[in-house]
């Protein structure tokens, strides 16, 4: 092969390599802007008061990825429509994604209070109520942020205890260290606990008008009581397909048929 050969080879090459190496900047820019044109969409549809509009670009945009902000702007189109069962069941994946979220829970206790069944919580220990609270501070990715955070700020400052002449630096180095892994270890902890709670979803809505919770999983069951749409219950038993255990905030057990509630 002749040396204008090689050289015309290694040059369509190298362009190959270009137009591929740019198709992996453009395409993945090109699906965010469509996501943000369709974003935009459904913000202005909801603005102009199309909330049915609104519902369909959000749920739309959801197929493609969840956050927080979708579901929280698709509760608010589904209250607006005064669909409150909807709204709810929103409310609580936005606030299951982003639990830290003021908007999100206050929404969320407007649109329960529009609910029939109104469960009053079962008491619990305060340092139980503490350590939830604690623990909802930040969503997943706030505790990774912070666990890396601490994590530098630890290595440079058992830099400065080992290294530095000055007593009181070095005392700060010591101290300081030890706290920052602590923080590194807690958060952690709380990262995977609220990992577990998106992996491993427990909570559902009542989406039937009302629901009669049974003692057994069978239609022939005893009654216990009655739920109506919109009510949150925790799955205790997923174990069978055609019914659910569930448990409620008050203490409440029974069984509900599968298709009369939706997970969160």
């Amino acid at each position: 092969m002749t040396n204008v050969g090689k050289f015309m080879k290694i040059y369509n090459i190298r362009k190959l390599m270009m137009v591929i190496g740019l198709s992996f900047i453009i395409y993945p820019l090109s699906i965010n802007y469509a996501s943000a044109q369709t974003k935009a969409e459904a913000d202005s549809a909801y603005v102009r008061g199309e909330y049915q509009q609104a519902i369909k670009d959000y749920e739309a945009l959801l197929k493609h990825g969840a956050s927080a902000d979708l579901y929280y702007n698709l509760g608010n189109a589904y209250y607006r429509t005064e669909n409150i069962t909807k709204a709810v069941l929103n409310y609580e994946r936005a606030l299951l994604l982003s639990p830290s979220d003021r908007d999100i829970r206050f929404n969320l206790q407007m649109a329960r209070s529009k609910t029939i069944d109104k469960i009053t919580p079962e008491q619990e220990m305060f340092f139980i109520t503490w350590y939830r609270s604690l623990i909802n501070l930040a969503s997943v990715d706030g505790w990774a942020r912070t666990a890396l955070i601490a994590l530098a700020l630890a290595i440079i400052l058992a830099l400065a205890y080992l290294f530095s002449e000055r007593i009181w630096l070095r005392k700060v180095g010591f101290f300081g260290a030890i706290f920052l892994i602590a923080v590194f270890i807690l958060s952690n902890v709380f990262a995977h606990q609220q990992k577990d709670l998106l992996i491993n979803r427990r909570g559902a809505i009542v989406t039937a008008g009302a629901v009669t919770v049974k003692s057994t999983p069978d239609k022939k069951g005893t009654d216990l009581f009655i739920l109506h749409e919109g009510t949150k219950v925790t799955i205790t038993d997923a174990s069978m397909k055609e019914w659910k255990g569930i448990r409620l905030a008050d203490g409440k057990e029974g069984w509900i048929e599968t298709k009369q509630i939706e997970l969160i």
